[in-house]
């Protein structure tokens, strides 16, 4: 039976690797300035324009996967005769998840023969795509979906999300830090250095003053925590700040020799709550 792989739109991998390799992905949706948008990996809005909406005030607000697109997506596969691993964006981020597994339970109960998994990642943005980058390569090379399961559930909490966030305001309302946190950490510059922890929430680690600072604190962390480094592709996601993710890659490999480095957009629904100049690293450790 063939193997079809499924995620979301909090993957945030590039659209030409997602198109390649015929993921499919559901989108999670935003609003924005009274108009609703799929983010769909940025064919429905504009990466640029998204974030240049935020950094004049605009407040977005997102919105998760009903059950109902799930269902839709899984009778298609399950009627084509094809297997499905859903990788999901992280359950204490989201509830897409919950919606997948009721839609995995619905079409099971029409289909006796549906072979579903849902997987939660635990895991955001170019983390979640990092499994996902994974489970594709696997199933390329000839691996069988228990085989490419195993693996993802093996390593998702090896998975290391070390982050970066320019403006703190945005973490205030996500209620990360708090209101005066931002405020006296945006007046001296004071930058957090956060995780995603074994729940798959996002944790305040440190803080550190300057911008440039907190972005050297990735390039340790990363020297300090990463395995196998030589066999390992690395993600980097940005919000909307190239420049500065293409730096912390020159930091990582000048010091750390990585199979390649793959850079994208942190997409609008993590970038909604995250906010612009984002910079944030993922790779596989021996723990979170």
């Amino acid at each position: 039976m063939k193997t079809v792989i499924m995620t979301d739109s909090c993957c945030d991998l590039p659209l030409s690797f997602v198109k390649e390799n015929n993921i499919d992905v559901i989108s999670l949706g935003i609003n924005i300035d009274s108009k609703y948008y799929s983010d769909d990996l940025g064919q429905s809005i504009n990466i640029k324009e998204f974030y240049d909406k935020l950094r004049s005030g605009i407040m977005p607000t997102t919105s998760q996967a009903n059950a109902f697109s799930y269902e839709e997506r899984f009778k298609k596969h399950v009627e084509e005769g094809k297997a499905v691993i859903y990788i999901g964006f992280s359950s204490a981020l989201s509830g897409s998840v919950n919606s997948a597994r009721i839609a995995m339970e619905n079409v099971k109960d029409e289909y006796d023969k549906a072979d579903i998994t849902i997987i939660d990642s635990k895991s955001a943005s170019l983390g979640l795509g990092l499994l996902v980058y994974k489970a594709v390569e696997m199933l390329k090379q000839g691996a069988s979906k228990d085989e490419i399961v195993s693996w993802v559930e093996d390593n998702k909490l090896k998975l290391n999300h070390w982050f970066t966030v320019d403006d703190l305001n945005h973490l205030k309302r996500g209620g990360r830090v708090s209101g005066t946190v931002a405020a006296v950490g945006t007046l001296l510059g004071i930058k957090p250095v956060l995780h995603v922890d074994n729940e798959g929430r996002l944790v305040p680690v440190s803080k550190v003053k300057g911008r440039k600072k907190s972005i050297k604190v990735l390039q340790e962390t990363i020297k300090e925590r990463i395995v196998n480094p030589e066999e390992q592709v690395i993600f980097i996601s940005h919000g909307d700040c190239l420049e500065e993710a293409e730096y912390l890659r020159r930091l990582i490999t000048d010091e750390v020799k990585v199979k390649d480095v793959i850079i994208n957009n942190v997409g609008p629904t993590i970038g909604t709550h995250s906010g612009p100049g984002t910079i944030a690293l993922f790779f596989l450790g021996k723990e979170r």
